[in-house]
């Protein structure tokens, strides 16, 4: 199967964008909610008018809202200091959305290993 070159333009940006927000948001972004977060992936619309920034919490959960909240206050200011560092046509309008995945993952794990270590403890029949 071969992919088509603005397939991987649109990649190339992608990743760019997500590396340089995650560098904007740790290095430059002064909002006391928004703290540790990962972002986990960017997806960019084919005319990169749209992107959807998926991110995952590494502190406390519970300030999911506020975090989300900072986010979107923030999203007019990374959008322009993205505009400085990347050469596109278009900057993104960008859209932050909450990354379950990790946490479905490490939930898993742990029922896994919960059966894992009921079956070890169960006799046999």
């Amino acid at each position: 199967m071969t992919r088509r070159k603005g397939f991987f333009r649109k990649d190339r940006v992608s990743e760019q964008i997500r590396r340089d927000l995650a560098e904007l948001i740790s290095r430059e972004l002064k909002d006391p909610r928004v703290g540790l977060i990962s972002l986990t992936g960017v997806e960019v619309t084919p005319d990169y008018a749209h992107a959807k920034v998926y991110f995952s919490v590494l502190s406390d959960e519970g300030n999911l809202p506020a975090i989300l909240e900072g986010l979107r206050q923030s999203a007019g200011f990374l959008r322009h200091e993205l505009g400085r560092r990347i050469r596109i046509h278009t900057i993104p309008e960008l859209q932050f959305i909450y990354d379950e995945s990790l946490v479905r993952g490490v939930q898993l794990s742990r029922l896994i290993d919960e059966a894992s270590a009921l079956s070890a403890t169960t006799p046999d029949d």
